[in-house]
C-alpha cells in the first residue's frame, strides 16, 4: 500500500519587527508600507511620500510604542507566532508538520516554502492567521506564497486554506478568552467593543464588502457563544493610517464616545488578531484605556487574543483536512 507524504501546514502571520528599535521598525515599515495591497496608490505618487516623509518620521514614534509592550523573549506577536506553531505540532503528532512565516519579516513566505519544497514531497498548505478576508491580508499573503511556490517548483503542491470567521474552534477560543477576562475582572461592563483592523472604504468597496460581512459573522458568532446582546455591542475598526476614508465607527472614537452615553466599564476585544502586538497591547490596552478613561469612563476590560487555545489549534488542524 502506498503512504500518502505527510502535509506541511505553513502559518502565515504579519510579522514585526526584529527589535523595538527605529531603524527595525524602519526596515518593517519599508517592507510592509511597500507593498501594494497595503498601499495601492501608483507608486510614483506613494514612493515619495513614504521614503520622503514616513520612514523619516514615524520609525522613532512607532519603535516607542513597541518598546512599551516588548517581552523579554522579544515580540509578543512573534513569541505567539511561535507558540502557536509549536503547539500544533504537537497536538498535530506527525499528522502533519508545522512552520511558520510571515507575510513582512523573517522568517520570510518564500524562504519556509524554499525549504519546505526541498526537504518534503507532500501538500503544502497555507494558512494565513487572518480569520476575516481581506487582499490586504489574505490576498497578499496567497499571492506571496504562490510566486514562491512558482520559484520553488512546488505550485502543484500548494494548498490554499483560509480560517472561516465563524469557525466553530476559533469561536469557541474567543468566547474562552471573554469568559476567563470576565471572570476576573472588578467590574462588569457596560458595553462590548468588537474592534476590528480597519480597512479604506474604498477597499472594502472594491472586494464587494467581504471583509465587513466576515467581520459581522465573527462577532455575530461570538455574541451567541458568550450570550452578550447585540444592542450593547459595536462593532469597530482601529488603526486607521492616511488621509482617506475608513470604515467606521473608528475604535478611537467609540472609545471617545461612549463615556457620553453612560458607559462607565467597557469591554474590548479584537478578534481579527489572533496573536498579541501592537495594535492589541499598545493601541488598545494603553492608549485605548487612556482614551476612555480621559473621556469619562472607569475601567476597560481588555480580552486577549486567542493565542494557541487548544480549540483554535484544532481548527487549524482541520484546515489540512479540509
Amino acid at each position: 500500500m502506498t503512504t500518502q507524504p505527510v502535509a506541511d501546514l505553513l502559518l502565515v502571520n504579519l510579522g514585526t519587527p526584529e527589535a523595538a528599535t527605529p531603524a527595525s521598525v524602519r526596515a518593517f515599515l519599508e517592507e510592509f508600507l511597500g507593498d501594494p495591497a497595503v498601499v495601492d496608490l501608483p507608486r510614483f505618487i506613494w514612493l515619495p511620500i513614504l521614503y520622503g516623509i514616513i520612514l523619516r518620521t514615524r520609525p522613532e514614534r512607532v519603535a516607542h510604542q513597541y518598546a512599551a509592550i516588548w517581552t523579554p523573549s522579544g515580540s509578543p506577536l512573534r513569541v505567539e507566532t511561535e507558540a502557536i506553531t509549536a503547539s500544533a505540532a504537537a497536538l498535530a503528532a506527525g499528522r502533519c508538520r508545522v512552520h511558520c512565516a510571515y507575510r513582512y519579516g523573517k522568517p520570510s513566505i518564500d524562504a519556509m516554502i524554499r525549504r519546505i519544497a526541498r526537504e518534503a514531497t507532500g501538500q503544502i498548505i497555507v494558512v494565513p492567521l487572518f480569520p476575516q478576508r481581506t487582499d490586504a491580508t489574505t490576498g497578499t499573503v496567497f499571492r506571496t506564497a504562490r510566486e514562491a511556490a512558482a520559484r520553488a517548483g512546488a505550485t502543484i503542491r500548494l494548498v490554499e486554506r483560509v480560517i472561516p470567521a465563524d469557525d466553530p474552534g476559533y469561536i469557541e477560543a474567543l468566547a474562552h478568552q471573554w469568559n476567563e477576562a470576565l471572570a476576573t475582572a472588578p467590574h462588569q461592563p457596560d458595553h462590548f467593543v468588537v474592534s476590528f483592523h480597519g480597512l479604506p472604504v474604498r477597499y472594502a468597496n472594491r472586494e464587494g464588502q467581504v471583509y465587513t460581512r466576515d467581520c459581522e459573522q465573527t462577532t455575530a458568532a461570538l455574541l451567541r457563544a458568550i450570550d452578550w446582546p447585540r444592542d450593547r455591542t459595536t462593532v469597530a475598526y482601529q488603526s486607521k493610517f492616511g488621509p482617506e476614508p475608513w470604515l467606521t465607527p473608528a475604535t478611537a472614537d467609540m472609545l471617545t464616545r461612549l463615556p457620553t452615553t453612560g458607559v462607565r466599564h467597557v469591554a474590548v476585544i479584537a478578534p481579527g488578531f489572533v496573536t498579541e502586538g501592537l495594535e492589541t497591547l499598545e493601541e488598545l490596552g494603553i492608549r485605548g484605556r487612556e482614551t476612555f478613561l480621559a473621556a469619562g469612563g472607569e475601567s476597560l476590560l481588555y480580552v486577549p487574543a486567542v493565542g494557541h487555545h487548544p480549540a483554535f489549534l484544532r481548527a487549524l488542524l482541520g484546515l489540512v483536512e479540509s
